[in-house]
């Protein structure tokens, strides 16, 4: 039986963009470069879901994520977001591992061990304070990392910006999450789909404000939303690459890193 979150990214395979935008003359050189930066040639059929994708957010999300901020503390809401990202401890261990990153594995284990113990099962992210700083990491990182290239920018219903690259590997997650493996009856179903649903809350609980505020200054939403998945998505692969350090805590002393 297919997990939760198989379910959906299957869902999202199945709304993909088919449309292209067609290239500027060539005399244009300007406007030639832009459509070479954006790298976006299904922009039309992109910007339709984006349309629907704020849609649902205005009407749906938005509605419980103000909901749910109203009703928690900033300490519950932190708690529950510190339970969830336990939770994905174990792919982005698998990740650091393929990176070829042994400190940044070292310091995911460590995480897991720490807070799923004295951080009452990743309530409490005791780790940060014992030197074990949190990072992210998926398949689409380590894809990139093998010198997989990003493809064409792609916007998707439920999943929102994305590329090629980081929708094989958001499927690849799935399959790495020992949960996604894990069968049994009605309580590990209704688990499952509280964890979709819990992750999807708190992250757009999270970014509430810092989205609002896009909304309300940028001139085009869509491209500004766009520039910034790809400069995140830059950043994290960047910081995977020039990772270095030794598999030790952070309070020992550590060699430098590069410059950037």
């Amino acid at each position: 039986m297919l997990s939760p979150r198989a379910v959906l990214w299957l869902s999202i395979l199945g709304f993909a963009p088919a449309g292209c935008a067609t290239p500027p003359p060539a005399s244009d050189a300007d406007a030639v470069a832009e459509y070479n930066e954006a790298h976006d040639p299904l922009e039309p059929m992109n910007r339709v879901f984006f349309e629907a994708n704020d849609a649902i957010d205005r009407n749906v999300l938005v509605p419980v994520a103000r909901g749910y901020r109203a009703i928690t503390t900033e300490g519950i809401r932190d708690s529950i977001h510190n339970f969830l990202a336990n939770l994905n401890a174990p792919v982005i261990l698998a990740n650091d591992a393929l990176e070829a990153k042994p400190r940044r594995a070292g310091d995911t284990l460590a995480r897991f061990v720490i807070n799923s113990t004295v951080g009452v099962l990743g309530l409490f992210d005791v780790a940060d304070g014992l030197g074990y700083p949190t990072h992210d990491s998926g398949f689409g990182t380590t894809l990139a990392a093998w010198g997989v290239g990003e493809g064409p920018f792609l916007y998707l219903i439920v999943l929102g910006p994305t590329n090629p690259r980081d929708l094989v590997g958001f499927g690849l997650d799935i399959v790495t999450d020992p949960l996604s493996w894990v069968t049994g009856g009605a309580a590990l179903t209704a688990f499952d789909w509280s964890r979709v649903g819990g992750s999807a809350i708190t992250t757009r609980e999270r970014l509430l404000d810092p989205v609002e505020q896009i909304k309300k200054t940028a001139l085009d939403p869509y491209a500004t939303f766009r520039s910034l998945y790809r400069q995140h998505r830059e950043a994290q692969i960047d910081e995977v690459s020039t990772d270095t350090r030794a598999t030790v805590p952070v309070w020992f002393d550590q060699p430098a890193q590069p410059a950037r």
